[in-house]
């Protein structure tokens, strides 16, 4: 039970509530309010004398992710399958999450829902958690008579695009961590150990090698002026990083530059491919008109570039050009995407050929991960070779020649 959404400007809070109906039958719930008089006064409007009342507390927890909200579709398309009603359905699933925020999140869809609002406008309420994507297709359910298969959709959509983020962040992952440890090792060794040959080779009187004297000079550069590496790395770092997130024209070429970097480049594009057929398919299967759900597929490719393709494509589209046409000249799709695509619209099984392209790049992807395991390996240790090994040869050096003089 549940007031209706607060005015603009007052926030509400969730209580938990405890009392007796009209029968002296002892009832609990929870509901959204502005305070516990809203409360009372409303349960008391429905025949409950309220016994107890306390505010829910709103700390702790981690932070919802996309694979949570993927736990609470697929429980909740299969509840509702089953024939649980909608809002016992949430109770349920909220009552199940080992996430406290993410029950209380719940708690609010439901609270919203029972007070007559709509399942897709209770999302839109939450966009942090429930994209463009997700709310069009439930209310496409809602209006259908057919949520629990659109929540089904859903679920397969969402499982499938963390698979392949999954797969996509585990294949940069391995050589990400070798690099970074890579440099702390590098740094460590210019701060720490060359500084200790130094003062040896201090004591031989003798003219050092080149590459001694380039490593010893970069060492006291990085004893003096480690502070100011530290400064210009983390505010470089940062400032890079913020100028990604904000500058649509930095986001561009950073998406353009990942779509054509060597090994990673074919990974990257084809990921994206995966979960833009993907999400074509779904929306399209669930009935969303094509302009429509174009509106929604570019977002959630995950790349600026396709975004903007996708832009144009919608705009084609609705000027009444076909789909494959449209995809032709974007230019960024391989030949076999428009082949699909281009039967799926002659013989109106367009849903069905998409799927088909999402699931071929899918194992694409898979395959491409696999590969890159073998390939990373000798690649990495031709690199710390060079990198770490050189330094070593580099300040041994003087000790050899000192050997062949004894």
């Amino acid at each position: 039970m549940a007031t209706a959404t607060a005015v603009k400007g007052i926030k509400d809070y969730i209580f938990e509530w405890e009392g007796k109906d009209r029968n002296g039958k002892i009832v609990r719930g929870e509901q959204r309010a502005g305070g516990e008089a809203a409360v009372t006064a409303s349960l008391r409007r429905q025949g409950v004398l309220v016994t107890k009342i306390r505010k829910r507390r709103t700390s702790g927890g981690r932070s919802i992710s996309a694979k949570d909200i993927a736990i609470f579709t697929r429980q909740l398309a299969t509840m509702m399958k089953a024939g649980v009603p909608l809002l016992q359905a949430f109770d349920i699933v909220a009552r199940g999450s080992a996430n406290p925020r993410m029950t209380r999140l719940l708690t609010e869809i439901r609270s919203e829902v029972e007070t007559g609002t709509s399942l897709s406008a209770a999302f839109r309420r939450h966009p942090k958690y429930f994209d463009t994507l997700y709310c069009n297709l439930v209310e496409a359910g809602e209006a259908g008579g057919i949520l629990e298969e659109l929540l089904s959709r859903l679920a397969i959509y969402q499982e499938k695009t963390l698979a392949i983020k999954q797969k996509v962040k585990s294949a940069l992952m391995y050589p990400t961590a070798v690099l970074v440890v890579a440099f702390i090792v590098v740094v460590v060794i210019m701060l720490f150990v060359v500084p200790a040959f130094e003062s040896v080779f201090s004591s031989f009187g003798a003219q050092l090698p080149t590459p001694t004297l380039m490593v010893i000079a970069m060492s006291k550069f990085f004893v003096n002026y480690w502070w100011a590496m530290l400064l210009v790395l983390g505010g470089g770092g940062y400032m890079f990083v913020q100028t990604w997130r904000r500058s649509e024209h930095m986001q561009l070429v950073m998406d353009r530059f990942m779509l054509n970097m060597p090994i990673f480049g074919d990974l990257v594009r084809k990921s994206v491919i995966a979960r833009w057929t993907r999400t074509l398919s779904t929306m399209f299967a669930a009935g969303v008109p094509l302009v429509e759900a174009l509106d929604s597929v570019g977002g959630t490719s995950g790349n600026v570039v396709y975004a903007k393709a996708t832009e144009q494509i919608q705009r084609d589209v609705a000027a009444g050009g076909g789909l494959t046409l449209s995809m032709n000249a974007a230019g960024v799709f391989p030949s076999m995407v428009l082949q699909m695509a281009g039967i799926g619209e002659e013989s109106g099984a367009l849903d069905d050929m998409l799927g088909r392209a999402a699931e071929f790049y899918e194992e694409e992807v898979d395959e491409i991960v696999k590969g890159l395991s073998s390939l990373m390996e000798p690649i990495i240790i031709v690199f710390l070779g060079t990198i770490i090994g050189g330094i070593v040869v580099a300040m041994y050096l003087p000790i050899f020649k000192l050997g062949q003089v004894v």
